[in-house]
């Protein structure tokens, strides 16, 4: 097998251990946790559906889609930290980095660079299109932690204000999905999913 091509297939087999990175988030079904390859996947749909609300003259829907395929990739090696875990979080960005070091590596170099590339903008936050994504990636978790009526919220005690800290990105991202946040946030409140 030419070179290339057997970096691409050892890459696509080591990502294939995405499907067994588990999530704090249920399935919407509240039959079990999510795990990162089904969270890029729905994050990427969610892009797409919900693109009307992004700022279309400045977010490109292709860039954001290859964002949301791959920017929980490093999370192979560095694991799934909990957004309002705040001792994982104080050594998240070393374990990322040193996860994108290896996985990234792994492809041909222009590929590596690519995706590292993607992801680190994903991960900064400053473009349009890190921003938008970032904000899809938020959504995505807030939607199914109320359907399944705050599971995650209530196992780790988190409050609304938490919550609308790690939301606030929407608000500058998309408007108008965060007038929907904060009907999900308040509806969560008044329900008992999650503390005021």
């Amino acid at each position: 097998m030419e070179h290339r091509l057997e970096q691409q297939i050892q890459f696509v087999i080591e990502v294939d251990k995405m499907k067994n990175i588990l999530r704090q988030t249920l399935l919407t079904d509240k039959s079990r946790r999510e795990n990162d390859a089904e969270h890029s996947w729905h994050l990427a749909l969610m892009a797409m559906v919900l693109y009307e609300y992004a700022d279309q003259s400045k977010v490109n829907l292709s860039r954001v889609l290859k964002m949301a395929l791959v920017h929980d990739l490093i999370e192979i090696d560095a694991g799934d930290t909990f957004a309002y875990d705040d001792a994982g979080n104080e050594s998240k960005a070393e374990r990322e980095r040193a996860a994108a070091d290896r996985i990234f590596a792994l492809l041909p170099e222009d590929q590596g660079s690519e995706i590292r590339a993607l992801w680190e903008e994903f991960d900064a936050e400053e473009t349009a299109d890190a921003q938008y994504a970032a904000a899809i990636d938020r959504l995505q978790p807030l939607i199914n932690n109320y359907v399944s009526e705050g599971h995650p919220w209530k196992i780790a005690n988190i409050t609304s204000g938490r919550v609308y800290k790690r939301m606030s990105i929407i608000k500058e991202a998309a408007p108008e999905l965060w007038r929907l946040a904060e009907d999900i946030i308040q509806s969560s409140i008044e329900k008992g999913y999650l503390q005021k």
